[in-house]
């Protein structure tokens, strides 16, 4: 299966109130440098000429996403978001596959990672000739304790041949809609789009994300974006 012959579709799964951000606003849409999270994170790929379209479900609710610059983009879509990151993704699967082939690519990314790296991008489509797919990854370095219910620790777990999930994951449309679609109809909860695969005994390519792409998650974490941000703003400016 060819390259040439897919097409790239990505999709933003953004409706989540973030409760274990302590804001008001959900955390994709804190600004940083004059620009929502969200904004930054759909700016990763909506200018690339092999993006098809954006595509950011958002809540039902949601009164940020209109005022946004990139909501007007002719690329970007916006589609209803549901209860869980799984349904908010199924339901923008049923909007490309609407004007997408089977085989088309479907890249997954969070609305709060928004320092993805173009380079571990590009390694992520160096899949684009496999069958299945994977989803960027690092290789995990701490030390892994398993607690008990009351915070103490009850096993040290090996963190040998363990990695840590990142996104974008990336998808051939029909596998990744077959997937969530079982996963839905048996009860599973998956919190990424590779574990759907996998439980249908799938084995997606871990690639390395050689640069950091930290997912926002409490407001401490603000600062390091912050950085990174500026620091990726400076280089493609010089």
């Amino acid at each position: 299966m060819q390259a040439v012959d897919a097409a790239f579709w990505v999709v933003i799964p953004a409706s989540g109130v973030g409760l274990r951000f302590s804001s008001t606003r959900p955390k994709q849409y804190w600004s940083i440098d004059g620009k929502t999270v969200l904004e930054h994170s759909i700016e990763r790929f909506v200018d690339h000429d092999w993006v098809n379209q954006v595509i950011v479900a958002i809540a039902d609710t949601d009164e940020h996403f209109q005022y946004l610059s990139c909501a007007k983009h002719p690329k970007v879509m916006k589609v209803q978001g549901g209860e869980t990151r799984s349904h908010s993704v199924m339901s923008a699967l049923c909007y490309i596959e609407k004007h997408a082939k089977p085989h088309d690519w479907v890249l997954v990314h969070d609305a709060v990672r928004p320092c993805l790296h173009q380079r571990d991008l590009q390694a992520l489509l160096q899949l684009r000739d496999d069958p299945v797919g994977g989803l960027l990854a690092i290789p995990v370095a701490d030390t892994l304790k398993k607690a008990s219910v009351n915070n103490q620790i009850h096993e040290t777990l090996s963190r040998e041949s363990l990695w840590a999930a990142q996104t974008p994951q990336m998808f051939r449309l029909a596998l990744l809609s077959e997937a969530l679609a079982l996963a839905h109809s048996t009860g599973q909860t998956v919190t990424d789009e590779s574990s759907a695969l996998e439980a249908m005994g799938y084995h997606p390519h871990l690639v390395l994300a050689e640069h950091p792409n930290p997912k926002l998650t409490y407001a401490a974490d603000l600062s390091y974006i912050r950085s990174l941000l500026a620091i990726d703003a400076e280089v493609y400016s010089s």
